[in-house]
C-alpha cells in the first residue's frame, strides 16, 4: 500500500502499539487529505480490542475494526472542511467534537453526530 500523506505507524493502538487498519480506509483517507487540502494529525487510529475505551463497549467500535481514526481539527473551518470533503468521498460515520472530527466507513446510510 502506497500512501501519500501518512506513515502506518501514525494509526498504531496507543494503549498496544499494535495496528490493524483495514487499506480501503487508509486509502479512502488518503484522498480525504488531498482533498481537503491540509496536513492531518490523526489522534486516534486503530483501537485494539483491550485499549480501555474498546474494552467498555459489548460490540467492537470502528476504530477496533481498523476502519476509522480521528482527526485533529483546530477550528471550525477545518472541521467544515473535514466534514464536507468526507461526505462527497463517501465516508459513512462523521462525528464532530471541537478539538477533532471522526471519520469511519461503517456498514449503512451516512450517521453524522456531534460530542457535546
Amino acid at each position: 500500500m502506497n500512501l501519500r500523506h501518512f506513515r502506518l505507524d501514525e494509526f498504531d493502538c496507543q494503549h498496544t502499539g499494535k495496528n490493524e487498519m483495514k487499506p480501503e480506509f487508509l486509502e479512502k483517507l488518503d484522498d480525504l487529505r488531498e482533498a481537503c487540502e491540509m496536513p492531518f494529525i490523526i489522534t486516534s487510529g486503530y483501537r485494539a480490542p483491550e485499549h480501555p475505551i474498546e474494552a467498555r463497549k459489548t460490540v467492537a467500535g470502528t476504530h477496533a475494526q481498523g476502519i476509522a481514526c480521528d482527526i485533529s481539527a483546530r477550528n471550525g473551518v477545518e472541521r467544515g472542511r473535514i466534514v464536507k470533503h468526507a461526505i462527497e468521498l463517501g465516508f459513512t460515520g462523521i462525528g464532530v467534537a471541537k478539538t477533532f472530527v471522526h471519520v469511519d466507513i461503517r456498514k449503512g446510510p451516512l450517521v453524522v453526530w456531534d460530542y457535546s
